[in-house]
């Protein structure tokens, strides 16, 4: 089966720009109730994910930091602890499977690692329910 299948592209989802201000992040997690986005380049090339807990650490080391310091730092020079491996759309299902173990969505890259989507583990966990159901 081909991952691509379970794809939510880049269009449906919120994604962060790495010069785009922790604020602008913080405000997205807030309203969205996310605890991760993904981190492109202007080229749209794959970066990471960013999480609260990235942002959490952020604010625990930077002692000075308030509210008015984070509208000047840009997501992509906040320290990522934790990497979220994306796929490339020709991974097999396997390879899917094993990442979402890991984390709530897997970054979907093109050959060039243009960032194209994400698949989430809930997805994952709907085509797998279906096709044990069936074999019951």
């Amino acid at each position: 089966m081909n991952v691509l299948f379970f794809l939510t592209p880049k269009s449906e989802i919120t994604y962060m720009y790495q010069d785009d201000k922790v604020q602008k992040m913080m405000e997205i997690l807030d309203s969205q109730g996310y605890t991760a986005i993904p981190m492109i380049d202007r080229q749209g090339h794959y970066i990471g994910t960013l999480t609260e807990g990235d942002i959490l650490r952020l604010v625990r080391d930077k002692k000075e930091l308030n509210y008015d310091c984070i509208e000047q730092i840009t997501v992509g020079s906040v320290p990522i602890k934790r990497k979220v491996r994306p796929v490339c759309g020709s991974a097999d299902m396997a390879d899917l499977i094993k990442i979402s173990l890991e984390q709530n969505f897997v970054p979907v890259v093109d050959d060039h690692n243009i960032f194209i989507g994400i698949i989430t583990r809930r997805d994952i966990i709907h085509v797998c329910y279906a096709k044990a159901k069936k074999e019951l």
